[in-house]
């Protein structure tokens, strides 16, 4: 099989962030007030509400699941004697 090889474009001697204008960071247009008011909003409901109610929620469901194996298994220890 002798299919022509092109060179890959991050082996082109030319290829650099700057070569390729989506890559240029002047190429991204600044977000406006209403991205960025609804990125805060986000991430003030991620931090504030989502992540202590799910953090509680994983604690708690790990609490019941032991606390179910301690009903059917008995308690953690060894066997009395």
């Amino acid at each position: 099989m002798s299919a022509a090889r092109h060179p890959s474009p991050a082996r082109h001697p030319d290829a650099s962030p700057s070569a390729d204008p989506r890559l240029a960071p002047d190429a991204v247009p600044p977000a406006g007030p209403a991205t960025r008011r609804r990125e805060i909003a986000m991430f003030l409901l991620l931090a504030v509400f989502i992540w202590p109610v799910l953090s509680v929620a994983v604690v708690g469901g790990y609490g019941f699941a032991v606390w179910m194996s301690q009903l059917i298994l008995g308690p953690p220890g060894p066997p009395p004697v």
